[in-house]
């Protein structure tokens, strides 16, 4: 995605003060010779918070391969995983501000992750300027085939009946699926037993066996074992029926809390200082390239969406989302210090 935010309207117009400062910036004047037409004039290099093989990896890749043949010059992946998007954040933010390195991570190491640790090995805001989302995803509610629920409306309702007794499943603790089942709990009135589990594959086949009762999942992640009918989708947490699953309601529409969202989204961050007419450009050429044809298809079959903004527009985003987990986070006394 996973792009990723809980609640997000489209067509975002506010702009947010979010971006290194002009003193900052002057005392970098020979970078801003970089900003010409002739960039790049070396390889770029991605540095990835996301496992090889992984579906944003997967994503990554095939916009770095045409990118390559749009710049001329080779872009390469280098994969860091690991330490909630760390250890490839600590490797980015140290790059010459160029636009040569640029870090891809998930939305919530500037969303959410600062609100849950106290300490981090990075500034989400002086340390990294965003760039562009790559894509995003919305997620479903999948239990497993055998549920007794038909609804969301049905699951929400074993909830109220019996606080605490409904488990939902999330691939970690802090990640998206774990604050949207907490804000789907506050959101619905109701009181369920979160269960982290350390990867999808084994969240998404603990559904399937009834060991937890529901996860929220995408297309890409949850999508195989739904397909396979050994999962079903009560309700997407989006704005509208998706195109490729027609027969899957809304939240509110499945008795759900009316206008619940819940999504994640990936995109490109520069080290701060980058000149803003490079990551103008990247912007550009990216959001170009999403919007081909034949990307599409490609997209979907992981489940995602572009989500091609301007880079204030990112800013914007984040810093709405931010407000957003800070609440969750504190309603549920997180911390992962």
């Amino acid at each position: 995605m996973t792009l990723t935010r809980l609640t997000c309207a489209p067509g975002l117009t506010r702009l947010a003060s979010f971006a290194v400062s002009l003193a900052a910036m002057a005392s970098l004047p020979a970078l801003a010779t970089a900003a010409d037409a002739n960039w790049p004039t070396r390889p770029v290099r991605v540095v990835s918070a996301f496992s090889t093989g992984s579906g944003p990896d997967a994503m990554l890749r095939l916009v770095a391969d045409r990118l390559s043949r749009t710049w001329g010059q080779q872009v390469v992946v280098e994969n860091k995983p690991g330490g909630s998007g760390f250890i490839a954040a600590n490797d980015a933010k140290r790059a010459t501000p160029d636009g040569n390195t640029l870090f891809h991570a998930d939305g919530l190491n500037f969303t959410a992750i600062p609100h849950m640790y106290k300490k981090l090995p990075y500034d989400p805001v002086k340390d990294f300027m965003p760039v562009i989302p790559l894509h995003h995803s919305y997620f479903f509610v999948a239990v497993a085939a055998n549920s007794p629920w038909k609804t969301a409306g049905d699951m929400l309702a074993a909830a109220k009946a019996k606080p605490g007794t409904v488990t939902y499943g999330s691939w970690q603790i802090g990640s998206v699926a774990h604050l949207g089942g907490a804000q789907l709990e506050a959101a619905s009135g109701t009181r369920m037993t979160h269960v982290p589990f350390k990867d999808n594959s084994q969240l998404y086949t603990s559904v399937a066996n009834g060991e937890v009762d529901w996860a929220f999942g995408t297309a890409g992640s949850a999508g195989p074992l739904q397909k396979a009918g050994k999962l079903r989708f009560l309700a997407l947490a989006g704005p509208e029926r998706l195109s490729t699953h027609p027969d899957v309601p809304t939240m509110g529409d499945a008795g759900g809390p009316k206008g619940f969202e819940a999504s994640g989204w990936v995109g490109l961050f520069a080290p701060a200082g980058t000149p803003p007419e490079i990551v103008d450009k990247i912007n550009r050429d990216i959001a170009a390239i999403v919007a081909t044809p034949d990307m599409q298809p490609r997209m979907m079959d992981f489940g995602y969406m572009p989500l091609a903004i301007k880079p204030a527009d990112v800013r914007a985003l984040i810093e709405k989302e931010s407000a957003q987990y800070a609440k969750v986070v504190k309603t549920i006394n997180l911390s992962l210090d």
